[in-house]
Order: C-alpha cells, then structure tokens, then sequence
C-alpha cells in the first residue's frame, strides 16, 4: 500500500515521512477488519488514519469523531470481533464533553494491526497489466447499486427456472448476466436481458475523474491518445445516444458477491 500513489485520490490531506526512496510506505493491510473499521466511519463528521505503533506493533489507527445524532449503534460498529485473531481490529472510545454551545462528540479510534514490509520484499510484486480503460466513471451509492443488482438477478432467476409450456425446467451453473455499461458523460446503465424481459436503470450526473498526466504512460501526449479521451467525443450527458458507451457483462450472484 503506497500512500504517496493513493495520497491524492483518497485523503483531502496527507503527510509522509518515509526513508525509502520516493517517499513510500509498504504496508500488508487485513481486508476484514480494515473493511470493519472503515463502515463505522459511514455516518463521521470527519475521520483520519495514521501509522502509529504500539507495544512494537505497527498499528493503522483510524481516528472518528461522530455525535450521538449520527446513528452508528455502539453494539455493531465498534465491536472488535475475534480477539484470537491477531488481525482484528482494536477499538476504544473517547467521549469528549464540549461547551454547551456545542455539541457532544465522540472520539473512536480503530486500530488495524499491520505488516510494514521493506522495499526489497515488494520488490517483485506488480500491479497486472491490463489495457487501458474506455471509460472511467465514480460509482453511484453502493447500497442503491446493490439493491438494484439483487432485484435485477432475482428477476432473471425467477424467469429462468418458471417452467414452460410442454418443456422440464433445470438447474444451470450458470448466473444471469448482468450488462454494466458507462460512458465519459457521467452517464452508467445497469440492464439485465432476457427472452421474457429487457429491463433497465440509468444513473446520469455521476463523476468521470480526470486523468493524472503523472500516472498515464506518456504524460500529456498519452492522455490525447487514450482511449476515454476518444471516448468523450461520443455519446451524451442524458444518456439517451447509443454511442460512447462501454458494456461489460458479469455474473449477477458473483456481482452480489462483491457487496458483501
């Protein structure tokens, strides 16, 4: 995990203080319960993350301030887990009285055991190499996403095992597929195709992230020849023209799979 790569497209601020050349930190991250740490900073006023270090054991703490207005439920979001694990998450809490002219707030800190890993073994490890995308879009609201993703694949499974006239329905280890398409207006479309039905949800407004001339092959030149600048001369912010998008198509229970 380098920071000095992410710093700019994750955190509004950030500093680092690194030995290593190009001011990098490499850090092995448990998924889970950073992922735990991470939804109970969903409903913080602000929240910030550090490396620190605690009996001699890198720790990434993640520091959020919320009020009791917020709505996290002390029972679920700040509930360590598996104790036995080495790396679930800590939690502690800090309650800090305010003046009465403000509100109460409250202080938890998350703290992710971590690995710090030298320079030399990540020296082989390196991201795949994958062709350049058509379209780059931010998401909409995963939640609203997933609940339109779960009502489209259920759809299908349901049309798929009804039985027909005269005919045996079976079992298929197949999912319905779902189609996933976006273009370089803010435009992103979710569909599902079938013989019984064709149905589908536009989201329009959404982001698509300019490019960084320091992360694209070729600088300034690279980003005139990419593929989602070609693409940016296609299609419209409504949604309405079939030209500019870009369509992949995925399995619905694998997709589902990815919100859990």
């Amino acid at each position: 995990m380098g920071y000095s790569s992410l710093g700019d497209s994750i955190f509004e601020t950030y500093t680092i203080q690194s030995a290593v050349p190009n001011n990098t930190i490499n850090l092995e991250v448990p998924l889970q319960p950073l992922h735990r740490a991470l939804r109970s900073a969903l409903q913080a006023t602000s929240a910030s993350i550090r490396l620190t270090k605690k009996d001699n054991i890198p720790l990434l703490t993640l520091t959020i301030v919320t009020n009791p207005s917020s709505g996290i439920p002390h029972s679920t979001a700040f509930n360590g887990g598996n104790r036995d694990n080495e790396f679930d998450a800590e939690d502690r809490e800090r309650s800090l009285d305010f003046s009465t002219s403000r509100e109460r707030e409250i202080i938890i800190d998350q703290e992710v055991p971590v690995r710090v890993l030298s320079a030399a073994s990540v020296e082989g490890i390196h991201e795949p190499h994958c062709r350049e995308p058509d379209v780059h879009i931010l998401l909409p609201s995963l939640m609203q996403l997933k609940s339109i993703s779960d009502r489209f694949t259920k759809l299908a499974l349901v049309t798929k095992t009804a039985p027909k006239s005269g005919v045996t329905s079976g079992s298929t280890t197949l999912g319905p597929r779902l189609e996933m398409s976006a273009n370089m207006h803010g435009c992103l479309r979710l569909s599902i195709k079938s013989d019984a039905m064709n149905i589908s949800s536009v989201w329009t407004g959404l982001t698509n992230p300019e490019l960084d001339p320091a992360v694209v092959a070729g600088g300034e030149d690279g980003i005139r020849d990419h593929p989602s600048t070609r693409m940016k001369a296609l299609g419209t912010a409504d949604g309405g023209s079939e030209a500019g998008w870009a369509t992949v198509r995925i399995d619905g229970r694998d997709w589902g799979r990815v919100f859990s």
